[in-house]
Formats: structure tokens, C-alpha cells, sequence
């Protein structure tokens, strides 16, 4: 039994299952991305409601095209390239996909996992200095979303400029212009002298 348990979570394993219709399989390996996938929408949206709604896009747009993962690349990284896309295409379209439709993906916890994180992050302020939570979040809100976006995937997700460039189909230096005026936003806000490292200024704004 205890070697059917650790076979059945083993997520190459937990990925043929979901492919071959296995609910609790997928499932699975969407509780263990949940939390990550819901604070980077969370950062992109700004809004916990917004990105409860975009999570769920996210998920059912993996739960529909899953079939097609190949194991070429990981299966976070696949995940983290159906994320980059709805979010893009939520910014040319400005909509979300809306409660309603019937699929086997929400009748699983899902929803309930991306309900319990927005509650834990919203717990979490309350354990930090609001003010700079606040300044923070209204940095980020200055950028537009692609520069926002990228500001992310370069210090959320660790991805290199040529990474992030490719995801964002933009060149390497207009990623790192984004990046660059993220942060120097983030220094105004933050009143952090121009000589502190850019590292630990953009961990601290992830870290929220």
C-alpha cells in the first residue's frame, strides 16, 4: 500500500493518470501549484477576486489542453506558459472567464484551494506593516500590466531576460526596461537610496 502511495504522487505518474481522465490525479498536482499560481496572478490583478477568477482560467485552460503536455519540458513550466497567455490575453480582452460552465475541474476543491490561499494572503498582511504593503502593491499598479508582467516573471518566477523575453515575445531590452522602471518605481515608493541592490529590493516586493 505505502508503495502504491508513493507511485500515485509521483507527478510523472500523477500527469499520465490526469491524462487518461483522472480527476483526483489532476487534482493533485494542481494543489501542489495552487499557491504559486494564485500569488503571481495575485501580484499581476492586484485584486484577490481578480485572481481567484484568473487562477481558475488557468486551471481549466490546463485541465482542457492537458492531452497536448509532452513531457518535453516540465510540467511547471508548461503550466507557468498557459499562465503567461491568459494573462496576456486577459489584458487584451479584459475579461474573465465567468462561473457556469460545467466541467469536472469545478467540481473538484480547486475553487476551495484558490479561496483558502486569498484568505492566507490576506491573514499574511495583517502580519506585515500595511503601509508598506500598500506602497508596494501601488508601484507595481504603476506599471502597465505587460511591464508588470514582466517585472515578475524576471523576479517571481527567476526566469532570465532571454526567458522572459521569449514568453513575452518582446526583445531582451525591453524586458529589462520593464525591470528596470519596475524597480525604480519601487525605490520612490519605497524611499531606498539609489545604491541598494536591485535583488533585495525586488525580493521584497514578491515577498508580498
Amino acid at each position: 500500500m505505502a508503495n502504491g502511495e508513493t507511485e500515485y504522487y509521483n507527478e510523472s505518474d500523477l500527469i499520465r493518470r490526469a491524462q487518461a481522465e483522472d480527476t483526483e490525479a489532476f487534482c493533485e498536482l494542481a494543489k501542489r501549484y495552487a499557491r504559486r499560481i494564485y500569488l503571481l496572478a495575485f501580484h499581476y490583478c492586484r485584486n484577490s477576486q481578480d485572481a481567484e477568477d484568473l487562477s481558475q482560467e488557468v486551471w481549466l485552460k490546463a485541465y482542457q489542453s492537458l492531452d497536448g503536455f509532452r513531457s518535453e519540458a516540465s510540467f511547471y513550466t508548461w503550466l507557468r506558459r498557459i499562465t503567461i497567455n491568459t494573462f496576456l490575453n486577459h489584458q487584451r480582452s479584459r475579461s474573465f472567464l465567468k462561473q457556469g460552465q460545467t466541467t469536472m475541474v469545478q467540481l473538484l476543491a480547486i475553487d476551495a484551494s484558490a479561496t483558502n490561499i486569498a484568505s492566507q494572503v490576506a491573514s499574511e498582511k495583517t502580519l506585515f506593516n500595511k503601509v508598506l504593503f500598500e506602497n508596494v502593491m501601488n508601484a507595481l499598479a504603476e506599471l502597465t500590466p505587460s511591464q508588470r508582467l514582466i517585472f515578475l516573471l524576471r523576479h517571481y518566477e527567476g526566469m532570465s531576460y532571454e526567458e522572459v523575453a521569449n514568453a513575452m515575445n518582446c526583445s531582451i531590452g525591453t524586458a529589462k526596461k520593464s525591470v528596470w522602471r519596475a524597480i525604480a518605481k519601487l525605490r520612490t515608493r519605497l524611499d531606498v537610496a539609489d545604491d541598494a541592490p536591485d535583488k533585495g529590493l525586488a525580493e521584497l516586493a514578491t515577498e508580498y
